[in-house]
């Protein structure tokens, strides 16, 4: 059968998109009628089907994603030059919502290895993180990096290099393992251990202290993070960001802190190297703790799986997103939880979201962070139109209602049963709404801060986005995407657009890799290449 060339995603839509590039002057038949597109109408472009005036309304997903600036004739391409941002206002509303949960049987016994931590969190990876409470110690923190990596079978030596050689020489004579000791490359000395993640910021002193309060809060979700078995933290001693902040918000996430978290102050220590010293001699036996943890059975409710799109195009709303869709309600209806953000991507879609709370103070919570939110990019002369990339308007995305509507499409039908602002973390099973900004980077650090032990992520053009706690699987919109950055790409979704594949048989095969990620029996393309991005949101206008 045929593939076809056009679509109508919604029956109330006064558009249709191409599927592949149609000829300008040559007739193309949709549903009984006959268009012309009057110049050549690119694949993942849209065309009019009427007539259309200055000042209607763009129709598509069968709602307002912009407005006509220049009349648009029947089989005319839709562009920057003729269509404006427009979308729909939003309020709070008495809404009865019904969800019909999916068949999920074939689920429900099915499970995934993973590290079972003491307070109940369940993570898919087992790292040990050394994080600066302030960037005045980034090079101290890229010291011990460079003493951990090579000895301990992760990378590269140098300046303490010998003082943890020693260490570990010491630990393998206590051990079965004497062949590992002076080798020139070392095997991994730990092998329950998945690897140590140094992260260095720019925050913690000199802005706001507001944030400095959100980076320690984000700093507590890692930490927290069930991906984490415990953590090394430096402190010089006089920065905003002050280790009774950071405690403060641990126990916000965890009253007890089950997990070893080691602190260090360079101000109290006095000489730097007798700070690395006595750091390196503790966070050496929280390794050892570390390694204790081993793989175990958890049920599919014990992941959280963050929602992200990122280099969308104009088939991301059509193949990717909805297949995530398809996830996260499987999720939810297994007790799951997601977690969708990018506020910036949800205009237009405010309504929908609104009507989905299954608690009114989320509804009224949501309402307000979407509106602060854009008046705070008001306020700097933009705007949530202001979003879509060069790249997004190039394939087909030209309003930011239009890249909305696609983009909230990974949400799936189910109820909304948490709306949390930055630097929150997420506890209620099934979807979350999380304030992020749809900067790719900052939203996967922020959904990991929340607690994502997955990150599924779609685009439609190609990005190498990873994250250094949480595997990030890429789902490519389009099988040319797929197949021209292969180093980058985990999943296909092509086949949707070419009418071979479900949205349902596309999102079952995607719970499918879930679960072998999770388990570890699978890495994803941005680990394999060492695609750690770590950017914490400062709070200011990011789109």
């Amino acid at each position: 059968m045929a593939a076809e060339k056009l679509l109508k995603v919604d029956p109330l839509d006064n558009v249709l998109v191409a599927l592949t590039t149609l000829p300008g002057g040559e007739p193309v038949s949709f549903a009984g009628s006959t268009y012309i597109p009057v110049t050549n109408i690119p694949a993942k472009q849209k065309f009019a089907i009427e007539d259309l005036a200055i000042g209607s309304k763009i129709i598509m997903y069968g709602g307002v994603v912009g407005r006509v600036r220049e009349a648009i004739p029947r089989g005319g391409l839709l562009s920057t030059r003729n269509v404006q941002h427009d979308a729909t206002d939003f309020a709070r509303r008495d809404a009865h919502f019904e969800w019909m949960p999916p068949d999920v049987s074939r689920w429900q016994q099915r499970t995934f290895n993973g590290y079972h931590r003491d307070d109940g969190q369940v993570g898919t990876r087992n790292y040990w993180l050394v994080i600066p409470l302030v960037f005045c110690e980034n090079r101290n923190v890229e010291a011990l990096r460079e003493a951990f990596e090579e000895e301990l079978g992760y990378s590269r030596p140098k300046k303490y290099s010998q003082q943890v050689r020693e260490l570990v020489d010491r630990h393998l004579q206590q051990t079965s393992a004497p062949h590992l000791q002076h080798s020139v490359t070392r095997e991994r000395v730990f092998s329950n251990l998945d690897g140590v993640r140094f992260l260095i910021h720019e925050g913690g002193c000199g802005g706001t202290r507001q944030d400095s309060q959100a980076l320690c809060g984000l700093l507590a979700g890692y930490i927290h993070h069930p991906n984490v078995a415990g953590a090394t933290v430096l402190s010089l001693g006089c920065q905003h960001a002050q280790t009774a902040i950071l405690l403060e918000e641990l126990r916000r996430r965890n009253p007890y802190i089950t997990k070893p978290v080691l602190l260090f102050e360079q101000q109290q220590s006095g000489l730097e190297a007798t700070m690395l010293s006595k750091a390196i001699e503790a966070t050496f036996e929280g390794f050892l703790q570390a390694n204790r943890f081993v793989r175990q059975p958890a049920p599919i409710a014990k992941l959280t799986v963050g929602l992200k799109c990122g280099g969308s195009d104009g088939f991301s709303g059509l193949s990717a997103n909805p297949a995530l869709g398809r996830v996260s309600d499987l999720l939810a209806a297994l007790g799951a939880r997601s977690i969708l953000s990018e506020f910036p991507e949800l205009c237009g879609v405010e309504q929908n979201l609104i009507d989905r709370c299954s608690n009114p103070d989320d509804a009224d919570r949501f309402i307000q962070l979407m509106r602060d939110y854009n008046a705070r990019a008001k306020a700097v002369h933009s705007g949530f139109e202001m979003n879509p990339s060069p790249g997004n308007i190039q394939d087909g995305l030209i309003t930011d209602a239009m890249k909305s509507a696609g983009a909230a499409r990974k949400s799936g039908t189910s109820p909304v049963h948490g709306v949390l602002d930055y630097p929150e973390y997420v506890t209620n099973s099934g979807l979350n709404l999380l304030c992020t900004p749809g900067s790719d980077v900052e939203c996967v650090t922020a959904q990991v801060g929340a607690g994502a032990n997955i990150v599924l992520f779609t685009t439609g053009l190609g990005t190498p986005t990873g994250n250094p706690v949480t595997p990030v699987i890429k789902v490519a919109t389009n099988t040319r995407l797929a197949d021209h950055m292969t180093d980058i790409i985990d999943i296909d979704t092509g086949a949707i657009i070419r009418g071979e594949a479900t949205i349902e048989e596309l999102g079952d095969s995607i719970l499918e890799t879930i679960l072998n990620v999770a388990s570890g029996s699978a890495l994803t393309k941005a680990e394999i290449l060492g695609q750690n991005d770590f950017i914490p949101w400062k709070r200011g206008v990011s789109l």
